[in-house]
């Protein structure tokens, strides 16, 4: 179902980055005709709003880049993410005029909660695995992982507004990263321990069992 794909690749763009498919989808349904927004959210294609999330998405964009403001950064966007992934379900459920299909509008709150649960998913792995990046990098790789995620959400946006069945190729994508970031650093944070509590070990050898 075209809607369906359309809404969970904004939702797990959401996830990553809350104002790329805010203003994505805004400026498309303003100078085009691709996405109708239904009526009770054209304000989203509205100047001021177009012009928040701008400002949002810059300051986004800075703050994502540097070490441990991320992580804090990721802490308030905790109810931002997945509340703009519902609402980006909500905004583009006229994409099922693409296939003739009312299933999206027989089921809206059900086609909402996949959106909530996918971006709060992708939002729950980033969260995860900077904090371990910051610190596995000294900081240096923060900007780099910030970068990789921006353009992702760009590209997944994309997708899923002009060629939905890719967000399924992108989502497995995006999940295999993050599940790999994060093993890796996991695996760093054992290893560290370990070199860590390596000295004092062998300094203070387990007692002898009588």
């Amino acid at each position: 179902m075209i809607e369906l794909l359309t809404g969970m690749g904004l939702s797990a763009a959401a996830g990553l980055n809350a104002y790329v498919p805010f203003l994505l989808v805004a400026l498309i349904a303003r100078f085009t005709d691709i996405v109708t927004l239904p009526s009770g959210l054209a304000w989203i294609e509205s100047s001021w709003a177009i012009g928040i999330g701008a400002v949002l998405l810059l300051t986004e964009v800075v703050l994502d880049k540097i070490a441990v403001v991320d992580t804090i950064n990721d802490t308030v966007q905790t109810l931002i993410r997945p509340s703009m992934g519902g609402l980006m379900v909500a905004a583009t459920s006229a994409a099922q005029q693409a296939d003739q299909s009312s299933w999206m509008g027989d089921h809206p709150w059900l086609g909402v909660a996949v959106g909530v649960v996918v971006s709060g998913l992708v939002h729950a792995g980033k969260a995860t695995a900077r904090p371990a990046v910051d610190a596995g990098t000294l900081g240096l790789g923060t900007p780099v992982v910030s970068t990789a995620e921006d353009t992702a959400s760009v590209g997944l946006s994309l997708a899923a507004l002009f060629a939905p069945v890719l967000v399924i190729v992108g989502l497995v994508v995006l999940a295999v990263a993050l599940i790999r970031l994060v093993v890796l650093m996991r695996r760093w944070r054992r290893r560290r321990r370990r070199s860590a509590a390596g000295p004092e070990s062998l300094s203070h050898p387990p007692p002898l069992r009588e």
